[in-house]
C-alpha cells in the first residue's frame, strides 16, 4: 500500500523566531504539539482535529490556530486530502514582533471564520513567499513589508480572538510626522517597523492602523511611492533605467517596473520615451 500523498514547503522570514509552512497532505497526523503559536488558513478541502476545545472541523477559508503546547492531531475530512498554510511564531518573539502584545496571551478558538483576518494572513504569507524567493536579494524594504503584515495579522488575532487584546504602548494622540519624515528623508534606507513605532511612541499594530487612517496606505507602500517618484524624476532627467532603479532603492529594474505599472499604469520605459 502506497504512502498517503504529502507535500510540504517551508517559508522563511526576516526573523529567526518566525517561519511558515505550505502543506497539501492526505496524511493522518498523530497527537503532537508545537512550542510556538501557530496561525493558519485552510486553502482547500476540510480537516478534523482534536484541540483544547474538543473535536474541531475546519473548511476552506477558515482560520486554524493553536497555542504553544496545545495537543492536537489532524486528518482529512470529506475528501482524500486538504491544503493549508500556517505561520509559526515563537512565544518570546511575539511581543516584540507585534508590539504591545501580552506575552501570556492565548488564542481562544482553534478554528473560525474571519474574512479580515484571513485577508491579512494571506498578505503575510504572500510576503513571506516573496522573501523566501528573493533569498539573498531580499531588501530592507522587503523586511518592512513582512513586518507590517505580521504585525497586522497577529495584531488582529490578538485583538479579536485571544484572551488579551493588543494594548497601545504610549499616548493615544501619537504624532506621525516623525514617521513620515523618516520615510521621506532616507528612501534608500528602509526603516524597520520597530523603528517607526518607536518614533511615534506607540505599538506596531497601532501605528499601522493610525498611519493607514491618516494617509490611506501603510508605511511600506508610502516608501515605495517615494521611491517611484524619485525614480521618475531621475529618468526624466536622463538617467538610465537600471541606474534609476538602483539610485531609488529598488532591488532591480524589474522591481521598479512592477511598481511603476501598479502605481502609474505605465512602465519606466514609456516614461523615458515620453521625455
Amino acid at each position: 500500500m502506497s504512502a498517503p500523498a504529502h507535500h510540504c514547503r517551508v517559508l522563511a522570514s526576516p526573523w529567526p523566531g518566525v517561519h511558515a509552512t505550505e502543506i497539501d497532505s492526505a496524511r493522518h497526523y498523530g497527537r503532537h504539539w508545537h512550542a510556538t503559536y501557530s496561525l493558519g488558513v485552510m486553502d482547500g478541502g476540510a480537516h478534523r482535529s482534536i484541540s483544547g476545545s474538543g473535536t474541531v472541523d475546519a473548511y476552506a477559508g477558515d482560520i486554524v490556530c493553536a497555542n504553544p503546547g496545545e495537543v492536537h492531531d489532524g486528518r482529512p475530512l470529506h475528501g482524500p486530502s486538504r491544503r493549508w498554510r500556517t505561520v509559526y511564531v515563537e512565544p518570546d518573539a511575539l511581543p516584540e514582533l507585534v508590539g504591545g502584545a501580552d506575552a501570556n496571551a492565548m488564542f481562544t478558538l482553534p478554528a473560525f471564520t474571519d474574512e479580515g483576518l484571513r485577508n491579512a494572513l494571506q498578505r503575510l504569507l504572500a510576503r513571506m513567499e516573496a522573501w523566501t524567493a528573493a533569498g539573498r536579494k531580499a531588501t530592507a524594504a522587503d523586511a518592512l513589508a513582512c513586518e507590517e503584515s505580521l504585525a497586522e495579522a497577529f495584531g488582529l488575532m490578538l485583538r479579536d480572538h485571544s484572551t488579551s487584546a493588543v494594548h497601545p504602548t504610549a499616548r493615544s494622540d501619537a504624532d506621525l510626522s516623525m514617521v513620515c519624515e523618516r520615510l521621506a528623508d532616507a528612501p534608500l534606507q528602509a526603516p524597520t517597523l520597530t523603528e517607526l513605532a518607536a518614533l511615534a511612541g506607540i505599538g506596531k499594530f497601532q501605528l499601522l492602523r493610525r498611519f493607514k487612517k491618516a494617509y490611506g496606505t501603510t508605511p511600506h507602500d508610502w516608501l515605495l511611492q517615494r521611491r517611484a517618484d524619485r525614480a521618475r524624476g531621475l529618468i526624466r532627467n536622463g538617467l538610465g533605467l537600471s541606474e534609476a532603479a538602483a539610485s531609488s532603492g529598488f532591488a532591480d529594474q524589474s522591481h521598479m517596473t512592477r511598481v511603476f505599472v501598479r502605481r502609474y499604469g505605465f512602465t519606466p520605459g514609456a516614461w523615458r520615451e515620453a521625455h
